[in-house]
């Protein structure tokens, strides 16, 4: 059965939701430039206190957005590249073609 538009747009406005802190942008950047468990390596690199980074951590893992492993005695994260991707073809259907603008400064109401 094909995902429905509004079943879709709930999905990636909770994708854009979670990404909407710097915290939480910061640690995507940290999880991709370090491939690998990391786990609370993550408290050091981003600056914040633990129980900060967990609940940036906790609701990029619930949006579906990274994985965590239990690897030991701690939890090594990792980007899910699937769901990036969704997000990734969301943005680029916001593009115009190359060449083409949605609104040019001749078409703007005066």
């Amino acid at each position: 059965m094909a995902e429905q538009p509004a079943d879709s747009d709930a999905r990636i406005a909770g994708l854009a939701k979670a990404l909407a802190h710097p915290a939480r942008l910061r640690i995507l950047r940290l999880l991709q430039a370090t491939p690998g468990c990391i786990g609370g390596d993550i408290v050091g690199a981003v600056g914040l206190a633990q129980s900060t980074v967990s609940e940036h951590l906790r609701i990029l893992k619930a949006a579906g957005i990274i994985t965590g492993e239990i690897a030991g005695p701690r939890i090594c994260y990792a980007l899910s590249p699937d769901v990036l991707a969704d997000l990734a073809g969301f943005i680029v259907t916001l593009t115009p073609p190359q060449g083409e603008a949605c609104c040019t400064p001749e078409m703007a109401p005066r």
